[in-house]
């Protein structure tokens, strides 16, 4: 069973960074994609950002160029750096992971990921 734990997040005034942390467990040596998705109160959950098995990354317009998902396989652990962050960042954020084939990828939707964190708050005063 595949599960996945959140870093705790944080608040941060506008145009600061924050990193993000999630650790997978379970199965590690299967192929996967992993993601990033936030939702703000009376918003659905959107996808932020995913990185594939090999390492391609896809962003959503409203973060791409702020925002970096990175991943250390050895430590199976899903990375969010948000930088100039805005109020509109504001949200509860969430890791998701799936499994993948090498060399394709899923997107950014929630319904393409099997597994997710519990979520952490993003507060982002101005």
């Amino acid at each position: 069973q595949v599960q996945l734990l959140d870093s705790v997040g944080g608040s941060v005034q506008a145009g600061g960074s924050l990193i993000l942390s999630c650790v997978v467990t379970g199965d590690k040596h299967r192929s996967n994609c992993m993601g990033w998705f936030r939702q703000a109160p009376g918003n659905e959950r959107y996808g932020v950002g995913r990185i594939a098995s090999d390492g391609c990354t896809l962003y959503a317009d409203s973060v791409k160029g702020r925002f970096i998902v990175s991943k250390d396989k050895a430590k199976n652990t899903l990375y969010l750096e948000m930088n100039s962050l805005e109020s509109g960042d504001t949200a509860m954020y969430y890791c998701a992971e799936d499994s993948c084939a090498i060399g394709l990828a899923i997107g950014l939707e929630t319904y393409e990921y099997l597994f997710w964190g519990q979520g952490t708050q993003v507060t982002v005063s101005s």
